[in-house]
């Protein structure tokens, strides 16, 4: 699984919608190279640094092969779909959460990457599209986009490669694990979310949160997260 970096993108936190609240969604294309930090690329910041961001959540890369489905559902909208309008740092085609699986070891430019986790969209987007139900709608299309942790610091730009160096996980594409994390029925899903909570190098929340539903049998309540307070 190799491809190149189309985009590469940062940005400031800035005022979104109105009320107005601090977002760093929105982001401006990169000519690079950029430095990037086990903390995020320089020049780039979160509106609310106790959901977003941090080493975990290091770098957001994006499917950019996802935008022609998204422009084709929401003729309408007050932000072109093109790479950069969901708020991602990396933007790539050939590579989407069918390929990918959760403790893929990249090479890009001089930094080496490690897949953490998917990306869990929240309310903002709805802000972003002016349509309340935008986060929903990525939750249950699957095409999240996903995170990684930084290995090894460096630089990167676009043109860079993103070349495959290790796959610890092959079973379990992020398509495998978003379906588990957001199911339409969660009917017998408990030896999947059991499976899920013991993969190494998934991120600690999310093994938790796996780990908590085998418990409990129970999933969590997203209504916070998806609905605008």
């Amino acid at each position: 699984m190799n491809a190149t970096i189309a985009a590469l993108f940062t940005g400031p936190a800035r005022p979104l919608g109105d009320p107005p609240v601090p977002s760093g969604i929105v982001k401006q294309p990169r000519a690079g190279p950029v430095r990037l930090s086990v903390h995020g690329f320089d020049g780039d910041a979160q509106g609310d640094t106790v959901y977003h961001g941090g080493p975990e959540k290091a770098v957001h890369h994006y499917a950019a092969d996802h935008y022609a489905a998204w422009r084709a559902r929401w003729p309408d909208r007050p932000v072109p779909l093109v790479p950069g309008a969901f708020g991602e740092n990396v933007a790539t085609y050939g590579m989407t959460e069918e390929d990918v699986c959760i403790g893929d070891v990249y090479r890009a430019g001089t930094v080496l990457l490690q897949v953490s986790q998917g990306r869990q969209p929240c309310w903002k987007l709805n802000r972003r599209f002016a349509r309340p139900d935008a986060a929903l709608a990525m939750q249950r299309s699957g095409a999240t986009g996903w995170y990684y942790r930084v290995l090894e610091e460096g630089a990167i730009a676009p043109g860079d490669g993103f070349v495959l160096l290790e796959r610890p996980c092959p079973d379990w594409p992020l398509a495998r694990l978003i379906r588990a994390l957001f199911p339409a029925d969660a009917a017998q899903l408990r030896d999947e979310w059991r499976r899920a909570a013991a993969l190494a190098p998934l991120a600690p929340n999310w093994r938790t949160a796996f780990a908590r539903r085998v418990e409990t049998g129970r999933i969590e309540d997203w209504s916070r997260r998806l609905a605008e307070p």
